[in-house]
């Protein structure tokens, strides 16, 4: 096959890109350009597709033997990431960049390229594994090594994706084994560290770097019951959970710390409450996507397991997919809309809207859904 070898500059994708010869198929090497500012380097080991990050690629490529090239993707990046971080926040909720960007960059605009020149896959060096099914259609699964498991981030991928995907780490035991490979394959990269946070902050400073972009106006703090407890000097910078940096003004009633339960930019207050509230019995969004084959029938409720970050354990749910009752411009019921609904056996603490939670059945991942709602455990009155 002809394989387009998405090379971050890491070692994971070099290894993979390597490993693709190694198969017998046709490999070139692509590096995605994300930003345009010629001084973004690296800053210890954050940030990612940097222009250090470019140059190590181009040395593994050389090793390996394979045709390098730079594809310019920085406006689409900005349009389809970034400014959808920027919005996200501001609406209120808490987005995954990785998973947009794994959504719209790597496994959109990037095989739409590649499948457009002639590719029949693009690897890269996520570790997750493809799984054939007895219809012959593709299922993504864990990874072997449960500890660098990467199908959480990858959940956003539909089965015309899967089709041509490749992940050839995905087998692999631990990231110890891939670093030894670099090494005996003579890549300068194989002890580099892995790269961490949002790649477009490269200091780590998201609050400062939102205040900038989304404004901060001061607001209210406030409690389930609407009291006001304190101030803050921006909503955006808070997201559901988050403990330090409350200002409440005040010791408690309860003497006992209170936790961001909601962020409302509308009326730019901060809601907060005990961490009991934090537990949520219900999560449910419309936006929302099958990896591979749909069940039967999403209709009726079905048992899963559903993780909402990429290093949170599964916890066991039902779900199943409700049809919305809303009016249409026309005052008419209009139940065409569909949000995916998601009850956990137990309450699952601290989760935001904006968020993905990512559905699987043993191994393999089922779907995902941005979360757009979520429904308290606790009474409301518990403020």
């Amino acid at each position: 096959m002809r394989v387009l070898a998405a090379m971050s500059g890491g070692v994971d994708s070099a290894v993979a890109a390597a490993r693709a010869v190694d198969a017998g198929h046709d490999v070139v090497g692509v590096h995605l350009a994300l930003s345009r500012n010629p001084g973004t380097l690296r800053t210890g080991a954050r940030g990612c597709c940097t222009i250090e990050d470019s140059m190590d690629a181009q040395r593994a490529a050389n090793i390996i033997g394979i045709p390098y090239y730079v594809w310019d993707f920085s406006e689409r990046f900005k349009a389809a990431v970034v400014d959808d971080f920027v919005a996200e926040y501001s609406a209120g909720r808490t987005p995954n960049p990785c998973m947009r960007c794994n959504e719209r960059i790597k496994f959109a605009a990037l095989l739409e390229k590649a499948l457009a020149l002639g590719f029949d896959a693009v690897a890269t060096g996520h570790y997750a594994t493809i799984v054939t099914a007895d219809d012959g259609s593709r299922e993504l699964h864990r990874a072997a090594a449960w500890a660098k498991d990467q199908s959480y981030v990858l959940g956003v991928l539909t089965a015309e994706q899967l089709a041509h995907a490749m992940f050839p780490l995905g087998a692999t035991p631990s990231k110890a084994e891939v670093r030894a490979e670099a090494a005996a394959r003579g890549f300068a990269l194989a002890s580099k560290p892995d790269s961490h946070d949002i790649c477009f902050i490269p200091d780590g400073d998201t609050r400062g770097w939102l205040a900038d972009k989304v404004g901060a106006e001061p607001g209210a703090i406030l409690d389930r019951s609407g009291a006001v407890l304190g101030t803050h000097e921006g909503a955006a910078a808070f997201t559901v959970g988050q403990r330090k940096g409350i200002n409440v003004g005040h010791p408690t009633p309860d003497g006992r710390p209170r936790f961001v339960l909601e962020v409302r930019p509308s009326t730019n207050e901060v809601i907060v409450g005990p961490k009991e509230a934090l537990a949520l019995r219900e999560l449910a969004g419309a936006r929302f996507s099958w990896a591979g084959r749909a069940p039967d029938d999403a209709t009726t409720e079905f048992a899963c397991e559903v993780q909402v970050r990429a290093h949170a354990d599964p916890v066991p749910a039902m779900a199943r997919v409700s049809h919305l009752d809303r009016l249409d411009d026309r005052d008419r019921l209009d139940d065409r809309e569909q949000e995916l609904v998601v009850t956990p056996t137990d309450p699952i603490i601290g989760v935001a809207p904006g968020q993905t939670a990512v559905l699987y059945i043993g191994t393999r991942v089922l779907g995902q859904f941005t979360i757009d709602r979520t429904v308290s455990a606790v009474p409301a009155e518990i403020s």
